[in-house]
């Protein structure tokens, strides 16, 4: 099950059953099923706060992914800034919405064993990235 709730700010208008489609077919690209994934958007104010309180780290970003996977399903709870969402669209010339849905399935990717720290491994990270926007473009029709 895949659930989507806000934290102090407005709700991002979603398709969730297209999102639910598009992240249950990158999940089964990677050998995994969807088990439960929460989604919770919030602003940058909050995503600083959840970092320097479960991570000791004191900076924004745009997604933290908290991983509870159990073997060959994927779980986790994401937090999502929308705040630097809409900061990172505007710097990198990409479409919010096209940003947004990077952010959500870069977090799942991280749910499917993809990293983004070590050497290489950002550039292994934009790859899927695109391949799994490529994948909802087409799942829109």
């Amino acid at each position: 099950m895949i659930t989507y709730n806000a934290d102090g700010i407005a709700m991002p208008k979603l398709k969730r059953r297209l999102l639910n489609r598009w992240i249950k077919a990158v999940a089964e690209s990677y050998g995994r099923k969807v088990g439960e994934i929460g989604y919770m958007f919030v602003d940058d104010a909050k995503i600083l706060a959840v970092n320097n309180n479960y991570l000791g780290h004191d900076y924004y970003t745009d997604i933290i992914t908290f991983d509870y996977d159990e073997g060959d399903t994927i779980n986790g709870d994401l937090v999502i800034s929308l705040d630097t969402v809409r900061t990172n669209a505007t710097q990198f010339g990409k479409d919010y919405d096209e940003e947004l849905h990077r952010v959500i399935i870069h977090g799942v990717l991280h749910l499917c064993g993809i990293n983004d720290k070590g050497p290489g491994e950002r550039e292994i990270m934009e790859a899927n990235e695109n391949k799994a926007l490529a994948l909802l473009k087409a799942l829109e029709g």
